[in-house]
Parts: C-alpha cells; sequence; structure tokens
C-alpha cells in the first residue's frame, strides 16, 4: 500500500480509504471482518460523515475502535455541516455541533482529516476559515479540508488563511472518476472537470475521490441498452463514457488486469497527490481494489483513457 502526506495529519494516508456508508450496529461483525482486512493489505484509513447511515457509521468506528485498541492505527476521516431540510448549514454552529457530535460517536478527541461534506456560497470563507482554526488549535481537527468544493472557492479560502496566518484547506474531496458525469450525483456535488484538474496539479493539494469507480460503471453490468439503474443512466450514461470504457477494455486485455481496476488506476495516477474511497464489502472486491491500487499507468495512457490524447494505439 502506498501513501500520501496531509498538511495536518500526523498520519500518513492511504491510497485506498475505507468507505463506512454500509456500516451499521445491525452489521457489526461485517464490519469488523472488512476493518480487518483493510489493515490486512497496508489500508489505515476510514472515511465517514455526520450523516452517515443516520450516525451509526460513526458509532460503530468508535466501538470497534475500542474494542480492537487500533485507534493508533487508523485515520478518520469524517465530514460535517451537511445541509438539511431547511438548506445550506455550512456555519460555526453546525460545524462546532457535528463536530462534537462525531467526536463523541467515534469515541475520541481528535480527527485526522476533518471535511466540511457541502459548501454554502453565501458564507464568507473569513467565517469558516476561523471555525475550523478553532479546533484546529484544540487539538480537535489534525487537517482540515473541503467535500464538494469548486477549486474557486478553495483558492478563496486559502488565500484569506494564508494572509491571516491561519491553517486552510490541505486536501479536497470531489468526485473523481474516468466517467465523467453528466450532472451531480446528489446535489451539491462536486466532479471533477478539466480546470479542477489543472488546479490540483498547479496547487499539488492532495484530492480524496469519491465514487472514485463511477459507482460500477466499469464493471461490465451495464451497456447503453441496459438502462436499469436510472442514477446511473442520468449521471454517467453519455457517448463519450463509453468510448472510455471501451478503451478501457482495450488496456485491461494490454495490462492483463480488469476493466474497473484500470478505472481505478485512472484515479490514483494523476500529476498530483490522489487518494481513492472505495465501497468494497467482501474479499474478493477488496482484493480487486488492492490489485488496481499497484496498476502503472503512464500519463499518454491516462489521458488516452479520458479522450484527451489519441497517442495510444491498440
Amino acid at each position: 500500500m502506498e501513501y500520501i502526506s496531509i498538511q495536518g495529519s500526523k498520519k500518513p494516508i492511504s491510497r485506498l480509504i475505507k468507505g463506512s456508508d454500509y456500516f451499521m450496529h445491525e452489521n457489526f461483525d461485517q464490519v469488523v471482518t472488512n476493518i480487518e482486512a483493510f489493515l490486512a493489505i497496508g489500508g489505515n484509513t476510514i472515511d465517514t460523515a455526520h450523516i452517515y447511515t443516520g450516525g451509526q457509521s460513526e458509532e460503530v468506528i468508535g466501538r470497534y475502535l475500542q474494542e480492537s485498541g487500533n485507534r493508533d492505527k487508523i485515520a478518520i476521516f469524517t465530514k460535517g455541516a451537511h445541509h438539511d431540510r431547511q438548506g445550506p448549514r455550512v456555519n460555526k454552529q453546525a460545524i462546532d455541533h457535528d463536530l462534537a457530535v462525531s467526536l463523541e460517536r467515534l469515541q475520541t478527541d481528535h480527527i485526522e482529516l476533518y471535511g466540511l461534506h457541502r459548501d454554502d456560497p453565501s458564507i464568507p470563507v473569513e467565517h469558516i476559515i476561523d471555525a475550523l482554526n478553532e479546533h484546529i488549535a484544540a487539538g480537535r481537527i489534525g487537517a482540515a479540508g473541503a467535500s464538494n468544493w469548486s477549486w474557486q472557492r478553495l483558492t478563496e479560502a486559502n488565500a484569506y488563511a494564508a494572509s491571516n496566518g491561519l491553517a486552510g484547506f490541505t486536501f479536497s474531496s470531489p468526485n473523481l472518476s474516468l466517467a465523467k458525469a453528466n450532472e451531480p450525483f446528489w446535489p451539491g456535488c462536486v466532479s471533477v472537470d478539466q480546470e479542477t484538474s489543472k488546479w490540483h496539479e498547479e496547487t499539488q493539494l492532495p484530492l480524496l475521490s469519491w465514487s472514485s469507480q463511477a459507482r460500477g460503471f466499469f464493471t461490465g453490468k451495464f451497456t447503453p441498452d441496459n438502462k436499469d439503474d436510472a442514477d446511473l443512466v442520468r449521471v454517467f450514461y453519455n457517448d463519450q463514457n463509453w468510448e472510455r470504457l471501451s478503451r478501457a477494455k482495450q488496456l485491461a486485455e494490454d495490462k492483463g488486469v480488469t476493466v474497473i481496476q484500470i478505472a481505478l488506476a485512472y484515479v490514483l495516477n494523476q500529476n498530483y497527490p490522489t487518494c481513492a474511497l472505495i465501497g468494497a464489502r467482501n474479499p474478493a472486491e477488496l482484493a480487486s481494489c488492492d490489485q488496481g491500487a499497484n496498476v502503472q499507468l503512464t500519463q499518454q495512457e491516462v489521458e488516452w483513457l479520458d479522450l484527451t490524447s489519441e497517442g495510444v494505439q491498440y
């Protein structure tokens, strides 16, 4: 397993990050088995959020950490300040509340990576950065980041932080995948486009990608005529993505790997630090991700897969 460094976190962050949006009390034994298997391949970072499974995800992780004694082995990435039925709530009060609840559920006094789950462009960045820095100074947060923020807002926030001697955002967590989204999967979500990718190359700000394998688009289960999954059709069905899938198949055959492993390798072979959130729930899926993380792609191959270059011929 390879790792990256994120400013503010005392622990290295594994290139594969374990998703936990299915962690619940009723499947605790499965959770333990999956976390232990993830640790066995060298993974050390678990993704969760204040809203996942009604709070059970964080509670179950906290229970596991207490019962296993493995807190020192694991970097926690959790998120807060998600909107509710009344609308956006990216403000100091929501950050303070959600972080306090998350710490209690996780049964810990600090979180290595804390991300704001959504943005509210109507709130000045200085209010948000100031609120986060209170928790960084108190040791409750190691690194502060943003999930589903535009690169323009990240730039604005970090410029304010730098000019005032404060900690800025040291990672971002949008969707990055070989399949490009027609529209956000959920309201307020951000997917990486060419401008965003260029900005990450220039700043080298680490990117932690959710839905890094495009929610199964590259598994072979889907074709232009198969429209059983309405959300997948809405978000990922377009001619360019079918061509990306075709190219991924060609490259997978050439390298002796699977198509979905090529899709994962695309995320992990960018010109800036990246990690991929994975949803593996069984040994076969975890083994596939582990193998995919070791697939090396050249810049030419990455560009060819992404339809930005015709330089590779098969």
